[in-house]
């Protein structure tokens, strides 16, 4: 059964069932979601929140399997809240169940360390499926998040840097991506037939227009964009 968004048993089912804890901003979604779920005799929906900062609570107190939640909530979103969470408790599966379908949402959900993905027009065979996929420590995502996927890795990590980078030039963007991958100036400097100079003139510019103070703090956003990856073959 479901439990509301400050209810919850702290103990186990009983029966062996895959203890879930939904989060979303619409209760009337979360209603109906809890009740898919619930049909399943092997899901327990245990708990409920509206915002992230409920989920945190609500996991605390019903320490569930799953978390399945939306992305865009007030406060706290999704993303966040599925860091904060496994930063706390490693095994904890995360079923992302969203609207948002675009690659910042999708690889924002992924770094933070969720399991799956899913657009809420999943039906509902497939969230149950999901659920207990998350819960067996494999990871699901749904057709076209997929699709996005295997684009992003497959090339269109570099168009997608340049929408998340606009404001950089084309060899900053470059300079930036051997910089996500370690390199030093010199190293740069021979990689693309530059002087050092130069190359840390792109550099000094990367971190301006990024508005970050130093190396460390632009690598984190390159690689946060799929920047600083091996090229295959």
């Amino acid at each position: 059964m479901s439990a509301g968004a400050d209810d919850g048993p702290a103990g186990g089912t009983g029966g062996g069932a895959v203890r879930v804890v939904i989060a979303d901003d619409h209760p009337m979604y979360r209603y109906g979601l809890a009740a898919v779920l619930a049909a399943d005799g092997s899901v327990d929906v245990v708990g409920e929140a509206g915002d992230g900062d409920g989920l945190l609570a609500a996991v605390e107190r019903t320490a569930p399997d799953v978390v399945v939640t939306d992305l865009a909530m007030p406060g706290l979103d999704g993303t966040a809240a599925t860091r904060a969470l496994l930063a706390r408790h490693h095994d904890l599966g995360v079923l992302v169940l969203t609207m948002h379908e675009d690659d910042e949402a999708l690889f924002g959900a992924l770094r933070a360390g969720a399991r799956g993905y899913l657009l809420k027009d999943a039906d509902s065979a497939d969230i149950v499926r999901a659920v207990l996929t998350v819960a067996a420590g494999d990871a699901v995502y749904g057709r076209a998040v997929a699709h996005r996927i295997i684009a992003f890795f497959t090339g269109a990590h570099r168009a997608y840097a340049a929408q998340v980078f606009p404001e950089l030039t084309e060899r900053e963007r470059e300079v930036l991506d051997l910089v996500a991958l370690g390199h030093g100036n010199h190293q740069i400097a021979r990689r693309l037939v530059l002087s050092e100079k130069t190359v840390r003139n792109h550099v000094s510019a990367i971190l301006f227009k990024l508005q970050v103070s130093d190396r460390a703090a632009a690598v984190a956003r390159a690689r946060d964009a799929g920047m600083g990856r091996p090229a295959s073959g």
